[in-house]
């Protein structure tokens, strides 16, 4: 990419791994979006709220078996890039699975398992990749691309379906087929970007490859002196990691500054779940049955909800690093609950016509504390959850911590898609209450535990929790190996010299 300025090209190569979340954006809002179709429900044999539960469970559960076993060790082996092309890979035979299967929903099912396993191998991977390219000061602006793009994946998802909603009668069964095989796009973009970016400085670090991550720096930083003491701040810490907290999974435990950063991620990143976005992303369609019922109104509000997402997640590229995370995570809770009470409200509160849906006022003052919950957590609990959680951990575990913390959002999205469909069905926007008080309970989790980051290196972040500075201890371990090196190059030369007694 000589084509490119240095910053160009940092920010290709960091644009590039967020496109993984491409695959989940598009991916979630599909099966939410093909479940208005007739077409698609009549060929898998109209399957109850159980059986729409249990296909977003296989989903969830290939993610966090792949996710929390498989994605780090191949992340930490063979580098962040292998791990997101492998991961794109699966996407690839998954997609084909899910749109070709027979008319049986088991088939479906395993699409849907297989679409979690990519997953789970290529999300846990992007943002690693982004941290360990990105500089401190950036890093927050960068890092809210990821959830932009999963925005992104949301509303091409949304209007292809919107698209193929005009056409029903035309296109019969691949009304819901197109948008299932439209998922393609994403993976065969990400494969081929990779093919132009390098893997990262931490890694090779990692590796004892000092030259290929200084060949690296220099592609994507202008200041040669910054450069030098980037490699030297990586070495330093990551001998430390290997000398004194070695391990793959182990040190998440056995060292308490990480452990609390660890429980702490998890909380967010379960939090985030439980906020009622994720719910709202694979089940808007229903929830929006509760109050209209015109499928391509529906559809139509889907995709203008995705296409304002974008827009408010923006919001994050330039609050996370000028205001702080922590003032993100606070507001966005309590807009949250705000809007979660007020929706919960309006409509429980209001008459239902014959038809099962709503008076146009209250279809109305829906969608509009709809989107205005989506205002509320794309900047925040969408975007600074990601930016947050990975960036708070050392090399030496970060692939396995940011793993496991993202993919506890699929653990926490299991229990709620086995609950909500059943609940929304038998108790309809009461529902809604629970998230309210839920988002209540995270604005005071945030208030009295999560700490700032905002402009703190990655190689600081372990004094910012409480623990040692692995560069300072580091530079003392290499400082010490270099006096014993030393130290018995003198003795084997003074052997050397030492005349033999006779």
């Amino acid at each position: 990419m000589t084509f490119m300025s240095k910053k160009g090209y940092l920010w290709y190569c960091c644009m590039v791994g967020a496109c993984c979340m491409i695959l989940n954006g598009y991916d979630s809002s599909t099966f939410n979006a093909v479940q208005g179709s007739k077409n698609f429900m009549n060929y898998f044999g109209n399957p109850t709220p159980e059986v729409v539960g249990s296909v977003n469970t296989a989903y969830t559960v290939g993610g966090v078996l792949s996710g929390f076993f498989i994605s780090a060790p191949i992340s930490d082996t063979f580098g962040r890039k292998w791990t997101i092309h492998i991961g794109c890979g699966i996407i690839i035979i998954s997609t084909l699975v899910s749109t070709f299967t027979p008319a049986t929903i088991g088939g479906f099912v395993a699409g849907r398992a297989l679409t979690g396993i990519g997953q789970g191998l290529a999300l846990p991977a992007g943002p690693v990749y982004i941290n360990e390219m990105a500089p401190s000061e950036d890093r927050g602006k960068i890092m809210s691309f990821w959830q932009i793009f999963f925005g992104l994946g949301a509303f091409l998802a949304y209007w292809i379906n919107y698209a193929c909603t005009q056409y029903t009668a035309q296109l019969g069964d691949w009304d819901w087929k197109i948008v299932m095989l439209c998922q393609l796009l994403a993976p065969l973009t990400i494969m081929t970007g990779l093919l132009f970016c390098p893997e990262t400085p931490r890694w090779y670090i990692q590796h004892d490859n000092v030259e290929a991550a200084t060949k690296v720096l220099h592609m994507i930083r202008d200041d040669p002196e910054k450069i030098q003491n980037e490699v030297q701040d990586i070495a330093q810490a990551i001998a430390f990691e290997k000398e004194v907290n070695n391990g793959r999974y182990a040190p998440l435990w056995r060292d308490k500054s990480v452990r609390y950063r660890f429980l702490l991620a998890l909380g967010l990143n379960i939090g985030q779940q439980f906020t009622g976005q994720g719910s709202l992303v694979l089940y808007s369609t229903i929830i929006y049955k509760k109050v209209f019922s015109d499928n391509r109104q529906i559809q139509l509000i889907n995709a203008l909800n995705s296409t304002f997402g974008i827009l408010f997640t923006l919001n994050a590229t330039w609050i996370a690093d000028l205001f702080g995370r922590r003032p993100l995570f606070l507001i966005g809770a309590a807009g949250m609950a705000m809007c979660m009470f007020i929706v919960a409200a309006v409509v429980t509160e209001t008459p239902t016509s014959e038809n099962g849906a709503k008076a146009q006022p209250v279809g109305i003052a829906t969608v509009f504390l709809m989107f205005f919950f989506a205002f509320f957590y794309k900047p925040s609990w969408g975007a600074t959850v990601w930016i947050w959680t990975t960036e708070i951990f050392p090399m030496n575990v970060r692939a396995q911590a940011i793993a496991m913390a993202s993919q506890s959002q699929s653990v926490a999205s299991t229990i709620l898609q086995q609950i909500f469909p059943i609940f929304l069905d038998k108790k309809g926007f009461y529902a809604m209450y629970m998230f309210g008080a839920i988002n209540v309970v995270l604005f005071t989790f945030v208030w009295f535990l999560v700490p700032e980051t905002k402009a703190v290196t990655l190689e600081q972040m372990d004094t910012l929790f409480g623990g040692v500075d692995h560069t300072h201890k580091g530079a003392e371990i290499l400082q010490e190996k270099a006096e014993n090196l030393a130290t018995e190059v003198h003795m084997v030369e003074e052997t050397k010299v030492t005349p033999k007694s006779t």
